[in-house]
């Protein structure tokens, strides 16, 4: 999640965190890297289940490159974190959260990949996409291909930059991905890759 929108969203979680301590977040995927997708076009997402946990492993390094617009190098910074860890949530500000994700920055593109932890249900997933939409230089992307149930594609620009996010659910998994500094086909493409991941065995 861009660091902008992170916090817009933060009202909206209060109700799914109480709910982390006493839920399970399934069978986690294996570590085996994910086969490549072209396109979100090419899945029938309505029928994908997702696992609410560490599906990171499961991205491969071409599918990073490639949404990364070019090879991985030894600048290229990789995060990951898991639910109930401390991890940055805003700029300048660190909390706990209630998901698990992963992150790959470059000087030039960032891209993101996230679940939370906590089980979603429709109205909540349906609060979380109004709470995205209504962020500072927000706006949903008309005609974006489908990410699950209650599936919305909103471009936020900030400092200059343009980040394009996917949120949608999946079952009870709410699923997101991300990529800074570029196109729409290409986060397409970087969604569906992080939504194979994520899928459930």
């Amino acid at each position: 999640m861009s660091v902008v929108r992170r916090g817009v969203v933060a009202a909206a979680l209060i109700p799914l965190v109480v709910l982390a301590g006493c839920t399970s977040a399934g069978d986690e995927p294996t570590a085996e890297p994910s086969a490549t997708v072209t396109a979100l076009a090419d899945l029938a997402t309505d029928d994908v289940a997702v696992v609410r946990g560490d599906f990171c492993a499961r991205v491969s390094p071409q599918e990073v490159e490639e949404a990364l617009g070019g090879a991985a190098t030894d600048t290229t910074d990789a995060t990951t974190w898991s639910n109930g860890d401390r991890a940055r949530v805003a700029d300048g500000v660190r909390d706990v959260v209630h998901e698990f994700g992963c992150a790959w920055t470059t000087d030039v593109n960032t891209a993101r990949a996230w679940v939370f932890a906590p089980p979603v249900t429709g109205r909540q997933a349906h609060r979380l996409g109004r709470a995205a939409v209504r962020g500072d230089g927000c706006e949903r992307v008309p005609d974006a291909e489908r990410f699950g149930a209650h599936s919305l594609a909103v471009v936020c620009r900030a400092a200059g930059e343009a980040t394009t996010t996917y949120h949608g659910l999946f079952g009870d998994a709410w699923l997101s991905c991300s990529l800074t500094g570029a196109d729409l086909a290409r986060t397409d493409r970087w969604c569906a890759a992080v939504l194979q991941a994520g899928r459930a065995a």
